[in-house]
């Protein structure tokens, strides 16, 4: 006993102390870049480069935060020769997330990509088609992966303590991106069709699709319907702000809701089974009610623990493979293709005013 826990110790104290990983950034024009480069250093990965044209974007974002302009190249690709990453993390625009790929893959370069994986369905599967080609890890980050309220939710659902899974309602967004004051790199491309693929639809409603494809076990839905609209046609003339999707899957629902139009920012989630519901909040405040209660009860959760809480922990456990992600994790590549087969289908639905059924 005495030499097992010894062993154990052992494989504690080299994982603890093994190098940690290198990470290029691809990309600077997507805010959401904060995350990593405000990063307290943990010792699991290290920045060894950042790839943006933009020198006064990258100089105000570097000096914010820090960190020396040697870090900065003007292209992935010579970021990646001169730096030799092992994984990158993708932070330009959504159309951009098939390049990084393509630069990267060949070179067994694992990859990060900001939700969604994609700027359209075509791209995630080529995508797709690169990552299994060339055995890389290719992840999509989520703030609601983050979310201890959500995994709570999916353990109340795999251990059937709701009854059958009925309807699920996800409600993401904010004011709008105009309105909450982003930076004008970032506003640039997410109000652009082209490359992020639509507007509140693409930005928030993948939240939602993410969520419920997990909470399905990665079951695909039989039929979409959405409606979008541009309430605010002065502000964002060429793309959604309002976007209501469902998604009908045999014996339940999705409700997905994602707008530019909210009073506040707010990502939280409904989930209601045959003999109860829960509803998380936010990311650490659960509200429970269960057949046979009189009320409604509250939860306060602490946050999850390392490396799941925190996306590029995890991306480096994966990739040094101290774990595996299950079929369908939030992150995983399985997932994130029905997303993409979801806001596709909407788009479709929203254009042709029909529903659209899944083969």
């Amino acid at each position: 006993m005495k030499n097992i826990v010894a062993c154990i110790l052992l494989v504690w104290i080299a994982d603890s102390h093994a190098a940690p990983l290198r990470v290029g950034v691809a990309g600077l024009t997507h805010t959401h870049v904060h995350w990593i480069l405000g990063r307290p250093d943990h010792g699991d990965i290290q920045i060894v480069g950042i790839a943006e044209p933009n020198k006064a974007l990258a100089k105000r974002f570097l000096e914010q935060h820090g960190l020396p302009m040697s870090l900065l190249f003007d292209s992935l690709e010579e970021m990646i020769e001169k730096t030799k990453p092992e994984a990158v993390t993708a932070f330009g625009s959504i159309y951009e997330h098939l390049a990084v790929v393509k630069a990267c893959a060949p070179r067994g370069i694992h990859v990060m990509v900001e939700k969604p994986l994609a700027v359209s369905l075509d791209h995630a599967r080529q995508m797709q088609a690169l990552a299994k080609k060339h055995n890389i890890q290719l992840l999509t980050n989520y703030e609601t992966t983050w979310y201890a309220t959500n995994h709570k939710a999916h353990e109340m659902v795999e251990q059937n303590q709701l009854g059958k899974l009925r309807k699920v309602v996800v409600h993401d967004g904010h004011e709008g991106p105009k309105e909450i004051g982003v930076n004008s790199e970032f506003l640039e491309w997410l109000t652009d069709p082209e490359l992020n693929g639509g507007g509140a639809v693409i930005d928030f409603g993948c939240y939602g699709a993410n969520l419920i494809t997990w909470l399905t076990n990665g079951q695909r839905p039989t039929s979409v319907v959405a409606v979008l609209q541009q309430l605010k046609p002065d502000v964002y003339p060429n793309v959604d702000d309002e976007a209501t999707i469902v998604v009908e899957y045999p014996g339940m629902q999705g409700i997905i809701q994602a707008s530019w139009n909210w009073p506040f920012s707010r990502k939280d989630m409904e989930v209601y089974g045959a003999t109860g519901y829960v509803f998380s909040d936010n990311r650490t405040k659960l509200r429970i009610r269960l057949k046979g209660e009189t009320e409604e009860r509250t939860e306060a959760l602490s946050e999850l623990q390392n490396p799941y809480d925190d996306p590029f922990a995890l991306l480096a456990a994966v990739v040094q493979k101290k774990i595996s992600l299950p079929a369908y994790d939030l992150s995983s590549l399985e997932n994130n293709l029905i997303v993409m087969e979801i806001l596709d289908a909407a788009l479709q639905s929203a254009r042709t005013g029909k529903k659209v059924i899944l083969k």
